[in-house]
């Protein structure tokens, strides 16, 4: 009779959420900030995906805040200008490509983005704004902070692609990619990025 016990705990234990934590550093040894780094289940995610932050890019300080943003696959993402000057947000990028005219402070317009992958911005007023918005399919995503660090937790056992991802990453389209395979417990990942 224990052993009936036994089989259900088991199978319990191994469908347990799991963490990865990963480090991104550099060719020195360095931590890397604002690396994103996902996990994407082999086979793919098939559910909703929410994350802690709103969806929104805004212009404060003539500079994009955040700098880079992680968004879902068919989000739309706010663009308010907290500025005093106007600003003309653009982007060429494969995964959207658009352009707000010239708005001003405390106005904002917003921009669905249905396409995986990654899209600059810039101001065609203020040469030196640059921002990025990274568009995933996955809810295992996030940045690394000031020790390169990110934890991404509640997944379940199984093998993952790993992308990390930065605009000064010496890779093409800026990614890293590999197989990992998660297990029960928390794992620890350290990926090295050669950066320009």
């Amino acid at each position: 009779m224990a052993f009936a016990f036994a089989v259900p705990l088991a199978a319990a234990w191994a469908a347990a959420p799991t963490a990865v934590q990963v480090q991104v550093v550099d060719e020195r040894g360095l931590p890397v900030r604002d690396a994103v780094v996902e996990l994407t289940p082999t086979g793919g995610w098939r559910g909703a995906i929410r994350f802690a932050w709103k969806p929104a890019m805004a212009q404060k300080g003539v500079a994009f805040v955040p700098g880079t943003l992680i968004v879902a696959r068919g989000s739309s993402v706010a663009f308010p200008n907290l500025d005093t000057v106007r600003h003309s947000v653009y982007s060429f990028s494969k995964a959207a490509r658009f352009e707000f005219d010239l708005y001003g402070r405390d106005q904002t317009r917003t921009q669905n983005f249905p396409i995986v992958g990654t899209v600059a911005l810039g101001c065609n007023i203020h040469d030196q704004m640059r921002g990025y918005i990274r568009v995933v399919d996955t809810p295992f995503a996030g940045k690394t902070d000031q020790n390169g660090l990110v934890s991404l937790s509640g997944l379940t056992a199984g093998g993952y692609q790993l992308t990390v991802w930065h605009p000064r990453a010496r890779t093409p389209g800026g990614e890293l990619k590999r197989v990992l395979a998660v297990g029960a417990g928390a794992s620890r990942q350290k990926i090295a990025l050669k950066l320009r």
